[in-house]
């Protein structure tokens, strides 16, 4: 335990891991809240986690497999994506604030987990605002991307765009995995 003298009105001070001390005194860096904060980030990589496996998984296969029309599929696929990207964002940027409010260090978003959510969220940022935006153009114009030849320059353009996005959507998923496995490891003792 680290003290500092008693006449600098200084606080006792906890050593929480090399060259990190946390206040002993106030709410927010009391013991229950580093909990509370840690959970937060848990909270927040898991539900992005989670939605993004079950739109992946369920939501996608489900609309196109049951749904009669590819279009009305895509439709409500695209939907639920724009949803879980703007989520994921807001999810993303809320792990970044609890680590960064928990630590009290700007060096902790350089730690592996946390840079597995910055990168998530710079790909889904990257995929919501301008691989779907264009999507969402193309099939404006076509109308129904079903009924448009697949020779059509709007068509090929939107195939390699969703080639694209199912791209960026898997390495969100993978960065995701890399991240709750770095989170983990961060709260397991070093032996």
């Amino acid at each position: 335990m680290a003290r500092l003298s008693r006449g600098s009105g200084a606080r006792r001070l906890r050593k929480v891991a090399p060259g990190h001390f946390v206040p002993r005194n106030g709410v927010l860096y009391s013991g229950r809240m580093q909990t509370i904060l840690r959970t937060v980030e848990f909270l927040c990589l898991s539900l992005w986690l989670g939605a993004d496996v079950f739109l992946s998984f369920v939501v996608a296969p489900g609309a196109f497999g049951i749904l009669g029309s590819r279009d009305a599929a895509g439709m409500m696929v695209g939907y639920a994506l724009g949803r879980l990207h703007l989520a994921g964002i807001f999810l993303g940027l809320a792990f970044l604030v609890a680590r960064l409010v928990r630590t009290r260090d700007f060096g902790s978003i350089t730690a592996p987990a946390a840079l597995c959510v910055v990168l998530m969220v710079l790909l889904t940022a990257a995929s919501q605002f301008t691989v779907s935006t264009r999507m969402e153009q193309l099939k404006t114009e076509m109308v129904s991307v079903q009924n448009t030849p697949e020779d059509d320059p709007r068509r090929v353009e939107f195939n390699k765009l969703h080639k694209r996005s199912v791209m960026f959507e898997g390495a969100v998923l993978l960065a995701g995995l890399a991240g709750m496995f770095r989170l983990v490891r961060e709260t397991v003792p070093k032996p």
